[in-house]
């Protein structure tokens, strides 16, 4: 049986590659961080040397030699040599290594180059334009980008869309064929409820969540919940940008930010916790796999199944809140001194359309995505030009939430991934939703104490769970196969749905009352 010590000469040349890419996540950690306004052309010139470097190296004859002898270069799946098989593992390697080769081997260097440092500078340049709310600042720039990521579906290829290929790039195997009926389905649902949701005689003042929080205790309040969830400091920090993300170089250095507002309570509250599943995902990946595909995470919709888990089915729910409100009120307590454990639950889970996808309520959450998956799809098969987004954008949102923005900023200009060339990462947001209710589902009945650990602080036992089950294989298996290790079933939009007609049926009097451990849970 071959192991992966069989696979050295492979993979000591694979960590060269993920130094590269991890100094290149260094230099945009500090793009977004600490790097001062003028050094953004450098930057960009360096990210570009860096990204291109890591590229070259992926797709080097000596890379190309060593795969040609292991895997069939017609199915991907690792050769059986001599009658010797491979261990699983190593399977899985030889399988993730050849996909990343071949598509990146699709790619010319001076594509890759250009693309990079396009990038770089129009995220400089989104950020200015959104902070002076002025969308014909970043147009130009997201017009070469959207040229670019035209011309990479071309060396990619694909089927049916070209929309495919960039969903490939976040969601292996992902298709907007297979995405839209499931979008559909959940539209379906979701809009009767928040119908019934917003025609409901229960009203939710929110007003205690915008009264004055002064912004470095709330910092402080985020790190403690960090480090309740099991977030190690000494492997990670918590700084601020302009739009909350999380980097990982390794393990033993995973970053994630946060953003504050004097008196938007939830905005950096949850963004902590959000941004905290991410850091947990990446911390707990196998150090030994590190540079491999078997010490990266497996998709984005699996890594956000990981922050919305912590942010909703955790955050949002009344056995967190019995722990962490008291210490909340006791940071602010002029703040909260007066607001008692189920008003505050029922402000944090108000259900108000707004113009904000990442402040958004679970139940038109996904409505944001739509609109975005929808304007992307039309973007990148030339049905949508650039100049006509602002007008698209806000005709998709009377459409979709009733509401018009009347600032760029509140409005295309509010998401940062389409400076960076993100296109098809947004409905990995959605597929993370589904993915997180599943697997907490999951969690709650091989650990049927868990809520009971959970309203007692100890967070850290399910952060253990989810590091056995989920963490530690990295790319070991695709998102379908560990969705059926995990939980038994493929994905399924039914468990998302259930937990939201459930818990806000409950909030909003559309329901009988709650019983029993598992309608508590889902609350």
């Amino acid at each position: 049986m071959k192991t992966l010590d069989t696979l050295k000469p492979l993979t000591e040349r694979l960590l060269e590659v993920q130094h590269l890419h991890s100094a290149a996540s260094l230099l945009s950690w500090d793009q977004e961080t600490y790097m001062p306004p003028g050094g953004g052309e450098a930057r960009a010139d360096q990210l570009s040397t860096l990204q291109t470097m890591a590229h070259d190296k992926l797709v080097s004859p000596e890379i190309e030699a060593l795969l040609a002898k292991w895997v069939d270069q017609a199915t991907g799946q690792a050769l059986e040599i001599a009658g010797d098989a491979w261990d699983e593992p190593s399977r899985a390697l030889l399988r993730e290594v050849w996909r990343d080769f071949s598509r990146a081997k699709k790619l010319p260097s001076d594509f890759v180059k250009k693309l990079s440092r396009e990038c770089s500078l129009a995220q400089q340049i989104w950020a200015e334009a959104r902070k002076k709310s002025d969308f014909k600042l970043f147009l130009p720039n997201l017009r070469t980008i959207i040229a670019l990521k035209r011309e990479e579906t071309q060396y990619l290829g694909y089927k049916d869309s070209p929309y495919d290929a960039l969903l490939d790039t976040y969601e292996p195997g992902a298709t907007a064929a297979q995405l839209a009926p499931l979008f559909a389905a959940l539209k379906d649902r979701l809009v009767p409820l928040l119908n019934r949701v917003v025609a409901s005689p229960v009203k939710i003042d929110d007003s205690p969540l915008t009264r004055s929080y002064d912004p470095s205790r709330q910092v402080e309040f985020g790190k403690l919940v960090l480090t309740a969830m099991g977030y190690d400091f000494d492997r990670g920090r918590l700084d601020l940008s302009s739009h909350p993300f999380t980097t990982s170089f390794h393990p033993t250095d995973v970053r994630v930010t946060t953003r504050v507002y004097e008196r938007e309570l939830p905005a950096c509250l949850f963004s902590c916790l959000h941004e905290g599943g991410h850091g947990l995902y990446d911390q707990g990946l196998d150090q030994a796999r590190y540079g491999t595909p078997l010490g990266e995470a497996l998709s984005l919709g699996i890594h956000e199944s990981q922050s919305r888990l912590w942010e909703n089915c955790v955050g949002r729910s009344r056995p967190f809140w019995h722990c962490f409100y008291p210490l909340l009120q006791r940071t602010f307590p002029d703040q909260l001194g007066d607001v008692t454990l189920d008003r505050f639950y029922a402000t944090i889970n108000r259900v108000a359309p707004s113009l904000i996808r990442v402040e958004a309520d679970e139940l038109t959450y996904n409505l944001h995505i739509m609109l975005r998956f929808e304007i992307e799809q039309n973007l990148i098969e030339g049905r949508t030009q650039a100049e006509d987004l602002p007008a698209i954008w806000n005709e998709g949102m009377k459409n979709c939430l009733g509401l018009v923005p009347e600032r760029d900023a509140e409005g295309v200009l509010q998401d940062v991934h389409w400076s960076l060339g993100a296109f098809g990462y947004f409905p990995t947001y959605t597929l993370g939703n589904l993915y997180a209710v599943q697997f907490y589902d999951q969690a709650c009945l091989e650990l049927p104490n868990l809520e009971a650990e959970i309203e007692a602080g100890r967070l850290t036992v399910l952060t253990k769970w989810l590091n056995q089950k989920i963490h530690r294989w990295g790319r070991s298996f695709t998102a379908d196969h560990l969705a059926q290790r995990v939980t038994g079933r493929s994905l399924s939009p039914e468990p998302f749905l259930a937990y939201l007609e459930k818990k806000f049926g409950t909030l909003y009097g559309l329901i009988g009352s709650d019983t029993g451990r598992e309608t508590q849970r889902r609350a």
